[in-house]
């Protein structure tokens, strides 16, 4: 990490930076800092907007400014190519050079993707408040941010002399998220609707699990490997070959509206990452709070495309979809969310200089994210949906605050161990 850090902070002064401020210059000192501050910021965003918005629906604000597209719509786009990627590119743009024997990335690169995904996403909630131009320029002002968060990494993934399987992963999904931005901001120019449903899908299908599960494929074991005594790190090379087939079928049967034969490609991926669950073998990696809670999080991976193929199954004998969004959800809140916390929480720690510990906030933030999930599925079985949708909303945000306002102070103050970066 000392090296990593020198050749940021050389990497400044070839910049051309000496005169930014002492604040400007520590958050620019590491790729985790302004994007790592951007996301936890989206955290509270995305989910501040949308709670109002729920509210709105369940009690009747009328005054309540309504977004250029379909409030759902919007949710979805938001927060998988905004809020969740600004974290992925943060632990990217860091571990990219790592993992392919290669220099660290010019913090000029970094900051650009930060700054522009950023202001692009903040432009975007502003759009939603019925002002249909911001919304694209704040998508498209993201996308800038994509290209060169891609062409950046792609230009290390060049120069490496050995090219990892994980690394052509993780730069595949990205790809597809510039391709899903690039069809959401048609569909924002007159482009048939299909465009917006062709991005969502994709967002979720090509590029967080994806990436989610890449970085899972490459880390956890390693993590664990590091700390368990007499631990088997099993880190199987048929397993991203095996997922990316899956993934994208799973998609085109979603948009051929063939969901009551998705069971053909949910089943198997529930049996893939169900078998790494347990090949990770969490039960020796419950200590450290900070290892345990990356086994806890994946967990929910599995869970979620057994629930999807309940759901297909369903369909399939002519029942309705009698599970609703709770599959997604279950995915989205309990996979996305929770890894979010463990993997985030881990890198924090580790680059800021402090203890390899969970904390007293982060876990409260896991625990009560766990109980979000639930609130979120059962918002699906209840009576009164909004209602539930709101409290889970706002569920969300109670959990979040604290962990966000800590790691906000982190990445705005220096390393405790006095190292840079």
């Amino acid at each position: 990490m000392s090296g990593i850090c020198t050749r940021e902070t050389k990497g400044m002064s070839d910049s051309g930076s000496p005169s930014a401020s002492p604040l400007t210059a520590l958050l620019a000192s590491a790729p985790h800092r302004p994007l790592f501050l951007a996301g936890a910021l989206a955290v509270l965003t995305s989910m501040a907007w949308w709670a109002l918005e729920l509210a709105s629906m369940r009690f009747g604000w009328h005054g309540w400014p309504q977004p250029p597209v379909p409030p759902g719509w919007a949710h979805a786009m938001l927060t998988q190519y905004g809020m969740l990627p600004m974290f992925m590119f943060g632990f990217l743009l860091t571990t990219f050079p790592k993992w392919l024997g290669r220099p660290s990335i010019r913090p000029r690169r970094y900051v650009a993707v930060a700054g522009a995904v950023f202001i692009g996403y903040l432009l975007s909630h502003v759009g939603l408040l019925g002002l249909p131009w911001v919304l694209r320029a704040g998508i498209a002002l993201m996308l800038f941010g994509y290209l060169v968060g891609v062409a950046t990494l792609a230009g290390v993934l060049r120069a490496a002399e050995q090219r990892n399987q994980h690394a052509w992963s993780c730069l595949a999904a990205l790809g597809l998220g510039v391709v899903g931005l690039v069809a959401f901001l048609g569909f924002l120019f007159g482009a048939p609707a299909h465009c917006a449903r062709f991005a969502i899908k994709l967002g979720t299908f090509g590029l967080l699990i994806p990436v989610y599960f890449t970085v899972g494929h490459r880390m956890i074991a390693f993590f664990s490997g590091n700390v368990v005594k007499g631990y088997v790190v099993r880190r199987p090379a048929w397993s991203l070959p095996l997922m990316w087939p899956l993934l994208l079928a799973h998609m085109a049967l979603d948009l051929a509206h063939a969901q009551a034969w998705l069971w053909i490609v949910d089943a198997p991926l529930a049996v893939l990452f169900g078998w790494h669950a347990i090949a990770w073998q969490p039960w020796k990696a419950m200590r450290p709070g900070v290892l345990a809670v990356l086994h806890l999080a994946f967990a929910w991976l599995p869970i979620a495309f057994v629930l999807y193929t309940v759901q297909s199954v369903c369909l399939f004998r002519g029942h309705a979809p009698v599970l609703g969004l709770a599959p997604l959800h279950v995915l989205t809140i309990g996979y996305f969310g929770s890894m979010l916390v463990a993997m985030v929480t881990r890198v924090t720690q580790g680059h800021s200089g402090r203890p390899m510990q969970m904390g007293a906030i982060p876990w409260l933030c896991f625990a009560l994210l766990q109980g979000v999930v639930l609130l979120r599925v059962w918002a699906e079985l209840a009576r009164d949906s909004y209602l539930w949708l709101v409290i889970a909303a706002c569920g969300w945000l109670v959990a979040f605050l604290p962990w966000v306002l800590r790691s906000a102070w982190i990445y705005l103050t220096p390393r405790v161990d006095g190292r840079p970066g």
